[in-house]
C-alpha cells in the first residue's frame, strides 16, 4: 500500500538530504508548568478532581511513576485535553472493525464524518459507499475526506456517484497540481484513518477502506483466505465519550485547512456524555507542526518507563532519537520488546528497518517478527498503563511528512487488554537472536543499506 506513493517521490528522493535531520526536540516538562488538569463531560475538572483519577489510574496498575514523570510532558506538547468518562473497545483486524463502523454507520442520525488513507473500488468499498449514500438519503449528512494517493487507483466514478448523491467529498493534497487549492504539496498525506457518527461515535487506527482486510489473522480466518494470500493483521478502536468531541475538532480543522468550504450545518458538538471510565487523550499530527506531536509524546513515553515498553508496528525505519531512547530504556533495566513484520507490502521499508537490528539486539532490546501475517497495526504499551493506538507508523513518512492520528489512553483495565493482545501477537511471532542474526546472507546486507538510502522519503 506504501508503494504508491514511493513511486511518485522517486525523483523527489534523489535531492535527499545527506545527512537526516532532527525530527524532534528532546521532550521535557517546564519546572513551572501547571498540573494536569483532565476534561471531562461537564467541563474541566477541578486540580483535585484531576488529580484523584490521576492517582486512582495509578493505585490500579503496577507501580509506575510513568504518570507523574510524562504527563507534564504530554500536555505542554500536544495542547489537546486529556479527557475523563470515555468508553474504549479494542477492535482486532478488518472483520470485527469493519463490523463495528457498519452498525454505527446504521445507527446515525445526524451526520457522519469519515477520514481515510486509502478507499479502493472492491467489495469493501462498495460496501462502505452503499453505507455512506443510504445514510445520505435518508437526510444524514455525510462528509469524505480521502487521500489523493492513497486512492490514485481508485476510479473518478466511484467517487462521484457518492457526490451524486449529496455526500461532501474532499480529495486531500490533489496530485494534480491543477486541482490543488492551497499549493502543490505532493509529499504532505493524510495518513489518518477516521469516522465519526452523530459526534458521539468515533473510529481510528490503522485500517484502511480494502478487500485486504476483510479477512483476519485467525488460524481460522487466514485457512478461509485463497492459498498463498495472507491475511492483515490491524488495531483500530471504538471510542464513545467527551473525547470524540477533540477527534470532530481534528476532522474539521482538516477540512478547512484544505479548503473544502463550507459544510451543511449539522449538530457536530452535542452535550457530551459520559460513556465509561476511561482517560483518554486525541492526538493529530501534521507536516506543518514544528514537530509530530505523536512522536514526541512517544519518546518522552519511552523515557519515562520504568518497567516495560511493548511496541507493534508495520514500518519502523527509525531515526538516532528514537533509537537512543530504545536503547536507553532497555540500559536502564526496561523490558523492551518490539513486534514488527516478517513479510510487509514496502519491501524498502522494511530493509532499512532490518538495517538497526544489529545495534537494537546489542543493547538488549528484544525484536519479535510477526510470521503468517502481513502486519499493519500500530500500537504500543508502557509500564502497562500508558496505551496508544493509530496510524502512526515508526518511520520518517509518519514523522515528517504524514498527518496521523493516535489515541493514548491510561490505565491498567485498558492496559490489560492491550498485554493480551501484545502476548497473542508474541506467541504467534519468531524471536530473532542476535547470534543468529549475524549470520544472515549478504544479499540481505545490501538491501538494508539500500533501504536506509532512501528510509527518509518512505
Amino acid at each position: 500500500m506504501r508503494c504508491r506513493l514511493g513511486a511518485l517521490l522517486l525523483l523527489l528522493a534523489l535531492g535527499a538530504c545527506s545527512s537526516l535531520p532532527t525530527v524532534a526536540p528532546q521532550p521535557q516538562a517546564r519546572p513551572d508548568a501547571p498540573p494536569v488538569q483532565l476534561e471531562g463531560a461537564r467541563g474541566t475538572l477541578s486540580v483535585a478532581q484531576s488529580q484523584a483519577v490521576l492517582e486512582r489510574l495509578a493505585d490500579d496498575g503496577p507501580e509506575t511513576a510513568i504518570f507523574e514523570r510524562h504527563l507534564k510532558v504530554e500536555e505542554a506538547i500536544v495542547g489537546s485535553p486529556l479527557t475523563t468518562g470515555n468508553q474504549v473497545t479494542l477492535l482486532q483486524d478488518g472483520p470485527a472493525t469493519y463490523k463495528a463502523m457498519f452498525a454505527a454507520i446504521e445507527g446515525a442520525r445526524d451526520h457522519i464524518n469519515m477520514e481515510t488513507y486509502i478507499m479502493e473500488a472492491d467489495d469493501v468499498g462498495h460496501a462502505f459507499a452503499q453505507a455512506l449514500i443510504a445514510k445520505q438519503r435518508q437526510g444524514v449528512q455525510v462528509n469524505l475526506i480521502h487521500d489523493s494517493v492513497g486512492t490514485l487507483g481508485t476510479p473518478a466514478d466511484f467517487f462521484q456517484r457518492m457526490a451524486n448523491a449529496g455526500i461532501k467529498i474532499l480529495e486531500f493534497n490533489p496530485i494534480n497540481p491543477v486541482d490543488a487549492r492551497k499549493g502543490w504539496e505532493l509529499n504532505q498525506r493524510d495518513h489518518r484513518k477516521l469516522l465519526i457518527v452523530d459526534g458521539h461515535i468515533a473510529f481510528l487506527g490503522g485500517i484502511n477502506i480494502s478487500n485486504v482486510y476483510s479477512g483476519g489473522s485467525s488460524r481460522a480466518s487466514r485457512r478461509a483466505r485463497p492459498a498463498g494470500e495472507l491475511a492483515w493483521r490491524d488495531t483500530d478502536l471504538r471510542l464513545q465519550g467527551p473525547v470524540v468531541a477533540e477527534l470532530q475538532k481534528l476532522f474539521l480543522s482538516t477540512w478547512a485547512l484544505q479548503k473544502g468550504g463550507p459544510l451543511p450545518e449539522r449538530n457536530y458538538f452535542p452535550p457530551p456524555q459520559v460513556a465509561g471510565r476511561q482517560v483518554v487523550r486525541a492526538i493529530g499530527s501534521s507536516p506543518d507542526d514544528a514537530h509530530s506531536l505523536i512522536y514526541v509524546t512517544l519518546l518522552s513515553a519511552i523515557g519515562s518507563a520504568e518497567t516495560s515498553v511493548l511496541i507493534t508496528n508495520a514500518y519502523f525505519a527509525p531515526d538516532p532519537q528514537l533509537l537512543a531512547a530504545l536503547e536507553a530504556a532497555a540500559g536502564r533495566g526496561v523490558d523492551v520488546k518490539l513486534i514488527l513484520p516478517s513479510q510487509t507490502d514496502s519491501w524498502l521499508v522494511f530493509h532499512a528497518g532490518r538495517a538497526y537490528y544489529d545495534r537494537l539486539l546489542r543493547s538488549g532490546v528484544r525484536i519479535f517478527e510477526r510470521r503468517g501475517v502481513i502486519l499493519h497495526a500500530k500500537s504500543a504499551l508502557i509500564d502497562g498503563v500508558w496505551a496508544t493506538v493509530g496510524s502512526t507508523n515508526l518511520d520518517w513518512r509518519s514523522f515528517l511528512h504524514n498527518h496521523e492520528l493516535n489515541a493514548v489512553v491510561l490505565g491498567s483495565e485498558f492496559g490489560n487488554q492491550m498485554q493480551a493482545m501484545f502476548d497473542k501477537d508474541l506467541a504467534g511471532s519468531d524471536e530473532v537472536l542476535l547470534k543468529q542474526w549475524k549470520r544472515r546472507t549478504l544479499d540481505l546486507r545490501i538491501k538494508e543499506l539500500f533501504g536506509r538510502v532512501w528510509e527518509y522519503w518512505l
